[in-house]
């Protein structure tokens, strides 16, 4: 089999955490570890089909741990890889554009961001 061959190496990064919903994951975690459902709730435009697809995409590209504990019920919790901590200064700067462009478009985020803590100023 022949080795994928990139044009540039922003390839790589966005065959990792490209597409609409990877770095919302992401941001989430970098607040800390959570639960499946936390994520669900935190992200409620995804389906569960998809963030459990991206979920182990996430893990099979080692951004992310899959952590499960043995206990009755279940209980499994999701957390940034130390690989996945690396991506930490892409998301803040990613984040930071998200937000000027919303108020170069939009004039104030006030009206166009939810209410979340990955929206409150530190």
């Amino acid at each position: 089999m022949k080795k994928k061959k990139y044009n540039i190496s922003v390839e790589a990064t966005l065959e990792v955490i490209g597409g609409k919903w990877k770095c919302v994951i992401l941001c989430h975690l970098t607040h800390g570890e959570k639960r499946t459902s936390e994520l669900k709730r935190l992200m409620p435009g995804i389906t569960q089909k998809m963030l459990t697809q991206q979920l182990r995409e996430l893990e099979d590209d080692g951004i992310i741990n899959r952590i499960v504990y043995n206990q009755v019920p279940p209980k499994v919790v999701y957390e940034l890889s130390e690989y996945g901590s690396s991506l930490r200064g892409i998301l803040d700067t990613l984040c930071a554009w998200g937000e000027r462009h919303i108020i170069r478009v939009h004039g104030d985020t006030a009206d166009m961001l939810e209410d979340s803590i990955l929206n409150q100023k530190n």
